[in-house]
């Protein structure tokens, strides 16, 4: 993974659109730091959408609608709770700062968060940025068994129906693989990346 450290201008939403635009996304040592630095992987993470996978267990769990799924309704909300520490997760790496730019992005039309709701408790969900007809993953929680899987399964579902051609996860892990998360070198990346930037901006 490269990592670019050092002084750098300050973030600004726009400034953050375009570093996605090339491959680029910020973020923070710890939640407790306040810096940020830049990460292009050499190897990234997506999930071709032709190829998302859900097993018959998680499929059987749908059916049965356990969760109220909602879209954009407490996208700060998600974000605080991907910013918490979880007993499988003693520390993140999102910072204050990416909680306000990411705030500033949603207000803007280009981050989204879907959202798991048990009657009127958030019991999980993630939220990402969107660009032209891609959509990078950011983080993901989980108060309740399978709610943040059932949020990416919506999620895949809503970018296929919207036209989206670019699931961006930034790394594979043993649960998105599950799913179909592939790893891919970082030249064929920007082969997927260019492509789904020429598409117009995309209504989530």
């Amino acid at each position: 993974m490269a990592a670019r450290r050092g002084r750098h201008p300050e973030i600004t939403p726009e400034l953050l659109l375009r570093a996605y635009s090339i491959g680029l996304f910020p973020m923070a040592d710890s939640a407790d730091d306040p810096e940020l630095f830049w990460v292009e992987p050499d190897i990234r993470g997506v999930i071709p959408l032709d190829r998302f996978h859900v097993s018959r267990s998680l499929a059987r769990t749908i059916r049965r609608k356990p969760f109220d799924i909602r879209v954009d309704t407490a996208f700060e909300a998600v974000i605080a709770a991907c910013a918490e520490a979880a007993p499988d997760r003693p520390s993140t790496w999102i910072n204050r700062r990416i909680r306000t730019l990411y705030a500033q992005l949603h207000r803007m039309g280009h981050a989204h968060s879907v959202e798991a709701w048990e009657g009127e408790q958030l019991v999980g969900g993630l939220y990402g940025v969107s660009l032209g007809a891609a959509f990078f993953g950011e983080s993901m929680f989980s108060r309740r068994t399978d709610a943040s899987k059932i949020c990416l399964v919506h999620l895949v579902e809503r970018m296929r129906e919207k036209g989206f051609r670019l699931l961006d996860t930034q790394f594979t892990t043993e649960h998105l693989r599950s799913f179909g998360a592939i790893d891919v070198p970082k030249a064929d990346y920007e082969d997927l990346l260019a492509n789904a930037l020429t598409s117009p901006h995309l209504p989530f």
